[in-house]
């Protein structure tokens, strides 16, 4: 339980913020349509590398940060913000007619390098990191991760698991369901929305129990 506990949360944390259709995972798809499923699969794994470095360094600072208990609380408090906006966001966004999926994909000029093009273009992707330090802090403060060697390295394989998994499933699946995405589009953005819903509530829950 205690290798399988921090490898399922940052595998589904990863999995459900990477499933929107985005650009690492449009440019996975369009290079499965055009260069193959191996040359895609190559450019996922560069992604997913960096999804893991991004993960170590935001949990690494966070670790840093949870042994000051006056930054910890302020962090949680602006955590708790930030989660109610992104649940509102999510929320929101889900209710809106969607673009198809075709209208974002990316095109890619070369075909060679895609191990580096997904670094690069993961890399080019900051927001991960100070939401994995916000998320990792809140998880704590609820008991569900703890700031040991052992959590840390399961959380980011786990992480990286779980964005590896969703550039396959575009990269197996996209051709196929294209034309089908609105209603996993819509899925998507709610249950991004639930999730950073219940974390901002628990935490705020256990911010209130401590101050009163």
């Amino acid at each position: 339980m205690e290798v399988i506990l921090p490898l399922l949360v940052g595998f589904g944390v990863a999995f459900s913020t990477t499933l929107l259709p985005g650009l690492l995972n449009m440019t996975a798809a369009k290079i499965s349509l055009l260069e193959g499923r191996r040359n895609a699969l190559i450019f996922a794994v560069g992604a997913a590398i960096v999804v893991l470095l991004q993960s170590y360094i935001a949990v690494t600072f966070a670790k840093l940060i949870n042994r000051r208990p006056d930054i910890v609380d302020t962090l949680e408090e602006v955590g708790v913000l930030i989660f109610f906006v992104l649940t509102i966001y999510f929320l929101l966004i889900a209710k809106k007619k969607k673009p198809k999926a075709a209208d974002a994909v990316v095109k890619v000029r070369s075909k060679t390098g895609n191990f580096f093009l997904g670094m690069a273009l993961s890399a080019l992707n900051f927001f991960p990191v100070p939401f994995y330090v916000f998320l990792s802090i809140s998880l704590s403060a609820i008991k569900i991760f703890f700031f040991t060697n052992f959590y840390i390295c399961f959380f980011v394989t786990g992480a990286m698991g779980g964005a590896f998994l969703v550039f396959y499933l575009y990269i197996a699946f996209f051709k196929k369901f294209q034309h089908k995405t609105d209603f996993f589009m819509r899925n998507v953005n709610y249950l991004i929305g639930s999730i950073t819903g219940i974390v901002a509530i628990v935490t705020l829950l256990k911010i209130w129990k401590n101050h009163y």
